[in-house]
C-alpha cells in the first residue's frame, strides 16, 4: 500500500524548495546531501514510472496504491508514497541503499519499503511490484494457497502461497511475505494484494499480470453453481516446471 501524504505537488515536506520548520531546500539541519542520480539510475526510473503507470493503466491498482522498485547497484528506485504516477517527472528519482537510508530525491519513498528491501536482501531480484489488484487480493482472502487452476503457476515458481496479515508498512508483514515468497517468485498478501520479483522490471510486471490473471480464472471457474474446476496435480506441475526450463528463444 502507498500512503497518501502530499499528493498535492508542491505542498507539504515531501518536495525540495522552500523553507519550512526548520528545513532548507527541502533538507533537515544536518542531512547529508543527497547525491544526483547516474545515467543508469536515470534510465531505470524512466522504466520504473512507465511501468508504475502500467498498473493503473491495466488495472491493477486504483490511484497510488501499489508501488515499483528495481535495484540498480546498490541502490533501489522506488515510488515515492502518495503521489499518483501521472505526475513523476524525471526530476523526481528517488532512491534508497539497502539499509534503507535515503540517497536519491526528497519524496518520501513507498511506505512498503521494508517489503522491496526484504526481497532484495535475500534474493537475486532486479525488479518488485506490488499491486492491489481485484481478483488476486480476493482470492487472499478464501485461500492459504491458490488452487493449481493452470500450469502457469510452475513460471512462479510453484504453487502460490498466501502471506499471513500484517499491517502495510511493517516488517512483521515483510517477514510475512519471505515466509510465502520460499522458493517463489510471487505470492500473495492476505487481505491486501500481491507481490512479484524477477531479474528485470519487464518479468517482474509479466509475473504480476499473470497472477491476478490465474486469481481470475479460478474465482471466475469456481462460481459456477454446481461444478468444481478440476485442478493440476503437483507431478503435472512438476512436468511443467521441467518444460518451462527450456522454453523461448535461444541465442
Amino acid at each position: 500500500m502507498a500512503e497518501r501524504r502530499g499528493d498535492e505537488r508542491g505542498t507539504g515536506d515531501a518536495r525540495e524548495g522552500g523553507r519550512e520548520g526548520g528545513r532548507e531546500g527541502g533538507r533537515d539541519a544536518g542531512e547529508p546531501q543527497r547525491r544526483s542520480a547516474r545515467p543508469e539510475e536515470a534510465r531505470a526510473w524512466e522504466d520504473l514510472v512507465a511501468a508504475a503507470r502500467r498498473t493503473v493503466a491495466d488495472g491493477l491498482v486504483v490511484g497510488t496504491s501499489g508501488n515499483v522498485s528495481v535495484r540498480v547497484g546498490d541502490t533501489v528506485l522506488v515510488t515515492p508514497s502518495g503521489v499518483p504516477y501521472d505526475r513523476l517527472t524525471p526530476d523526481d528519482v528517488t532512491g534508497v541503499g539497502l539499509d534503507g537510508r535515503q540517497v536519491l530525491g526528497t519524496l518520501v519513498p513507498t511506505s512498503e519499503l521494508p517489503m522491496h528491501l526484504a526481497v532484495y536482501r535475500t534474493t537475486d531480484a532486479r525488479a518488485v511490484v506490488h499491486t492491489h489488484a481485484v481478483h488476486a487480493t480476493a482470492v487472499s482472502t478464501l485461500v492459504s494457497e491458490l488452487p493449481l487452476i493452470h500450469y502457469m503457476a510452475a513460471a512462479l515458481g510453484g504453487p502460490v502461497r498466501v502471506a499471513p496479515y500484517a499491517t502495510y508498512g511493517t516488517d512483521e508483514l515483510a517477514e510475512n511475505m519471505l515466509r510465502a515468497l520460499a522458493g517463489r517468485s510471487g505470492c500473495l498478501l492476505r487481505n491486501h494484494g500481491t507481490v512479484t520479483h524477477g531479474t528485470t522490471l519487464a518479468q517482474a510486471y509479466d509475473r504480476t499480470a499473470q497472477l491476478e490473471w490465474m486469481c481470475r480464472l479460478w474465482l471466475t471457474a469456481a462460481s459456477v453453481p454446481g461444478h468444481a474446476p478440476s485442478l493440476l496435480s503437483r507431478e503435472q506441475l512438476t512436468e511443467v516446471e521441467e518444460r518451462l526450463r527450456g522454453y523461448g528463444q535461444r541465442g
